[in-house]
C-alpha cells in the first residue's frame, strides 16, 4: 500500500534530508532541515545572530566605498545636529549628559572579519591572496556546507540526474560482483 503517513507515538519521524550542524558559529547543534538548502537551525536567537551577522557584513562591504562613507559622514553629522537642536531646547529638564551604549564585540573589531556566519574573529594574514576565514576550521565548515549545495543544485539538472542514474549502476554491478570492499565514492 506505501508508506503511513502518520507519526506513531514513539517512532522516530522519517526525514528526507539526513540531520546536519547549524553553520553558525557557537551555535553548531544538530537540527533535521525541512529542505535541502536549510543552514540554520530554526532557534529564533540563532536565526536573529545571524541576521545581525549577515547586517554587519553588508555593513562593512558598504563602507568600502568613497560615496558610502561620505554619505555616512552627512548622515552622522545631520544626526549629531539634532541631538544638539534637542538637548538646547531640553537643557532645563534634564542636564546630566548621557554615557553612549556600549556595543557588541564585533563593532571592535577594525579590519574584515571571517566570512562564516557567526564568526567575528579576523581573518589570517595571507601572502598571496585576501584570506576570507580565520582559521582551518571554518574553512572546512564553509567548504562542506558549499560543496552539499553545489552538488545538490547539480542532481536537479538532466546532466546531474544522468550521471546519478550511472552512478547507480556502478554501484548496482559492483553489487552483483560482490565487490563492495571499495564502494565507488559520491560526487
Amino acid at each position: 500500500m506505501g508508506h503511513s503517513h502518520h507519526n506513531v507515538a514513539g517512532t522516530a519521524r522519517h526525514c528526507r534530508f539526513p540531520q546536519r550542524e547549524c553553520l553558525r558559529k557557537g551555535c553548531e547543534r544538530k537540527f533535521a532541515p525541512q529542505c535541502g538548502n536549510q543552514r540554520y537551525c530554526q532557534d529564533e536567537a540563532c536565526l536573529r545572530e545571524v541576521r545581525r551577522w549577515l547586517a554587519r557584513k553588508r555593513q562593512r562591504q558598504c563602507r568600502q566605498s568613497e560615496e558610502q562613507r561620505q554619505r555616512h559622514c552627512e548622515r552622522e553629522r545631520a544626526r549629531r545636529a539634532r541631538l544638539r537642536q534637542a538637548a538646547k531646547t531640553s537643557s532645563d529638564l534634564d542636564s546630566t549628559p548621557r554615557q553612549p551604549a556600549r556595543g557588541h564585540a564585533a563593532e571592535r573589531i577594525s579590519g574584515p572579519f571571517c566570512d562564516r556566519p557567526g564568526c567575528y574573529d579576523p581573518t589570517c594574514p595571507s601572502r598571496r591572496a585576501r584570506s576570507r576565514y580565520c582559521g582551518a576550521h571554518c574553512r572546512m565548515v564553509m567548504r562542506r556546507v558549499l560543496d552539499r549545495e553545489r552538488k545538490w543544485l547539480r542532481r536537479n539538472t538532466e546532466v546531474g540526474r544522468f550521471k546519478r542514474q550511472l552512478e547507480y549502476q556502478r554501484q548496482r554491478q559492483a553489487r552483483l560482483d560482490g565487490n563492495m570492499a571499495n564502494p565507488p565514492r559520491r560526487r
